[in-house]
């Protein structure tokens, strides 16, 4: 996704911001919560958004900080490192009360590796099965950190969204666990919701809330500077 573009260098874009990930939904969700329709800011067109498929020989980051936040950290910075650019990077995940946090930083490889969405979400329906309706509560949590091409963070945020594990996969929509995970208010889960309305209720908008104005300050420091 690419800022649109103008002739004024005052809504020229600033930085190109490479994000941290090669999975395109989740690129996607974060290219369009940087600037959500619904907050648009002119600030937002500074912003040129890339992605790592301009970078195919560059080597994944090795994931094995304690929580989301170090993740977070340590894809932003050795991405920006690498590839010389801007880099905003993202570790999220899904935390279930009656697994002691589980899955945990393990979200997207609960089930082995090469990461697989499906069998991620059989396991966590086995590892459940004897659990009441009641017991089933879980969050969703995302970690964003940015860093400048030095490699040196310069933001973060983070967001969680509370819900429930349900017994069975519901909806087409989102991916990971996200045709589990019920969001009560709604009666729905994450896989049943519009996009418009999961990118209003997710950790991940709920992240990104937080970070956009300390991207809007970052950005008019850079303009000024």
């Amino acid at each position: 996704m690419s800022a649109p573009t103008a002739s004024s260098p005052a809504s020229a874009p600033l930085i190109r911001l490479v994000l941290g990930s090669r999975n395109r939904k989740k690129c996607g969700e974060m290219a369009d919560l940087i600037a959500p329709p619904w907050e648009r800011r002119p600030w937002m067109d500074r912003i040129e958004i890339g992605s790592l498929d301009a970078y195919p020989d560059l080597p994944e980051v090795v994931e094995d900080a304690p929580d989301f936040a170090g993740n977070a950290r340590k894809k932003a910075s050795e991405t920006a490192l690498a590839t010389g650019k801007w880099v905003l990077a993202d570790d999220s995940g899904l935390t279930v009360d009656a697994l002691d946090g589980a899955p945990g930083v393990y979200s997207a490889r609960y089930a082995g590796e090469p990461c697989d969405d499906m069998a991620n979400c059989r396991k966590l329906l086995e590892a459940l099965a004897a659990t009441a309706d009641a017991q089933r509560g879980a969050a969703f949590r995302c970690a964003l950190a940015v860093s400048d091409p030095e490699g040196n963070i310069r933001l973060e945020a983070d967001g969680q969204c509370r819900g429930r594990i349900i017994r069975e996969l519901r909806g087409e929509g989102g991916f990971g666990y996200d045709p589990m995970f019920l969001i009560p208010e709604y009666h729905k889960t994450f896989g049943e919701l519009s996009p418009l309305v999961k990118h209003q209720l997710s950790h991940r908008s709920r992240a990104f809330a937080h970070l956009r104005p300390r991207l809007e300050k970052l950005i008019a420091e850079l303009a000024s500077g």
